[in-house]
């Protein structure tokens, strides 16, 4: 009987020590308090419900707590289990080029087309990311630390995580959630800068119809686009190859079903991975850091200054046009390239002063650019800093 007893508790001990509840500390609670966060503001807020839902789950996913020396390669660091299978596709990039892909098959590049200075403002949205970079090298970060923290400023998630998998893979858990984060709160941040740095009589400025387009111009244009881009930064290639074939297969015509899929059941799958292992990543003896809070910090500084240069440049250029063509500072905003949370932002505030200025359509003109502008960018900072 002693001996039974003996057994009984050495093995109910033994399974004690292998339970989250024994393994669990304030780390861990803290960060699940954050994956619950992040599915509550998806579910209750709708703030970008695609991104938060698998991002939070994932957070969950990453951080219940279990004996990491039992061998039980389940944690998404162990080699072999899993979650280490599925996050390859994070830590050796390949996700960010199938997710462009997608993107580049639902992009209409009309209004870019049609009004081609519209490129310029979503160029002048980047300058939030060179200046991130420059902070976060006087903070102390090591040069290719600090341009992966700085791409955050493009409010672009698939080219931080791209980014930061070459040159920070040890900051990429931090970089991928924080760009997220604030491209899920475009509606929040986005709206009062716009209208502390415009008067209301640019808010009411009407901007005239675009030509229209012919779908000869839609076909060559991702051709056009992916060598001009890809001459001047190849190393960029694999974002801006992916974005443009996405798009080409969109508008030839003869690649209906291949469009269909790369839009549709492609960008699902690869979303739905890509926010589980990002945030099943951010475990908590590496997340809750020192360098966590700058990357936040940066980031947040990074998007400030990106959402106000583009309005800013806008503004600017607005000196040297004609009364006929002048551009609506409001959509300067969607230089950056979150697609298309920004040009909705512009179009409803556009239409709250004045209730017949649509905006919608002349903003995804400089919001498809500022998706270029931010694959260039990181092209750039990984050519310079990668070598």
């Amino acid at each position: 009987m002693n001996e039974f007893s003996t057994f009984l508790v050495e093995n109910l001990t033994q399974f004690w020590h292998l339970t989250g509840f024994y393994n669990a500390t304030w780390e861990h609670l803290v960060m699940l308090l954050v994956g619950l966060f992040f599915i509550w503001l998806a579910i209750t807020k709708n703030f970008e419900p695609m991104l938060l839902v698998p991002i939070g789950f994932g957070i969950l996913i990453g951080n219940v707590p279990f004996n990491a020396t039992a061998g039980l390669e389940i944690g998404i660091y162990e080699e072999g289990s899993v979650l280490n299978i599925l996050y390859n596709g994070v830590s050796a990039g390949w996700y960010p080029p199938l997710i462009f892909l997608g993107i580049g098959a639902m992009t209409d590049f009309t209004a870019l087309i049609a009004n081609p200075k519209l490129m310029l403002v979503g160029a002048a949205a980047q300058f939030g990311i060179f200046g991130a970079y420059m902070v976060a090298l006087a903070l102390g970060f090591m040069p290719d630390q600090a341009g992966a923290i700085a791409i955050i400023g493009g409010a672009d998630g698939p080219t931080a995580i791209f980014l930061s998998s070459k040159l920070a893979p040890n900051l990429l858990g931090a970089i991928a959630v924080s760009a997220y984060s604030y491209m899920a709160l475009v509606p929040v941040i986005q709206p009062p800068i716009m209208r502390l740095l415009t008067t209301r009589h640019e808010r009411l400025i009407k901007m005239k119809p675009a030509r229209a387009v012919a779908q000869s111009e839609k076909i060559i244009f991702p051709i056009v686009g992916l060598l001009l881009t890809c001459f001047v930064v190849p190393s960029g290639l694999p974002l801006l190859g992916m974005f443009f074939f996405g798009n080409l297969l969109r508008e030839c015509g003869v690649t209906n079903r291949l469009a269909k899929t790369a839009s549709n059941a492609l960008t699902d799958i690869v979303t739905i991975l890509l926010g589980m292992t990002v945030g099943a990543s951010t475990q908590a003896s590496s997340f809750l850091t020192k360098e966590t809070i700058f990357i936040f910090a940066l980031g947040f500084m990074a998007f400030i200054i990106a959402s106000a240069s583009g309005v800013l440049f806008v503004k600017l250029f607005n000196l040297v046009l004609p009364a006929s063509k002048k551009i609506n500072p409001l959509i300067g905003n969607a230089g950056v390239s979150a697609v298309p949370m920004s040009a909705r932002i512009s179009n409803n505030l556009g239409l709250e002063y004045d209730p017949s200025n649509y905006l919608l359509m002349h903003a995804m003109g400089p919001n498809v650019a500022g998706v270029i502008g931010s694959a260039v960018a990181a092209g750039v900072l990984l050519g310079f800093l990668a070598a």
